[in-house]
């Protein structure tokens, strides 16, 4: 099997990791009974937190992959959450 053949496999395996990451993120809150402490609605939400930067992560990587193949140039957007002083003080 060649290497191109290899990353087409792993990109739909990328696909289908990051529906994995979706459905985890779509998950509603814990179900319990008893009261949910906030301990365990914050363990939930970092949990989804994870799930969702690691989904998009996946897709960049897959995008950056597939753009490799097709011989396009890779973009690099690299987003900044600094804010306007931040931005302004280069």
């Amino acid at each position: 099997m060649d290497v191109k053949k290899k990353k087409l496999n792993i990109i739909q395996a990328g696909y289908k990791a990051v529906d994995e990451l979706v459905k985890v993120a779509e998950e509603a809150k814990v179900q319990t009974e008893d009261d949910i402490s906030a301990d365990r609605l914050k363990n939930a939400a970092a949990t989804k937190k994870l799930a969702i930067f690691d989904a998009f992560e996946i897709l960049t990587r897959i995008e950056n992959e597939k753009n490799l193949l097709e011989n396009k140039p890779i973009e690099d957007k690299k987003e900044s959450f600094s804010g306007f002083a931040e931005k302004r003080s280069k």
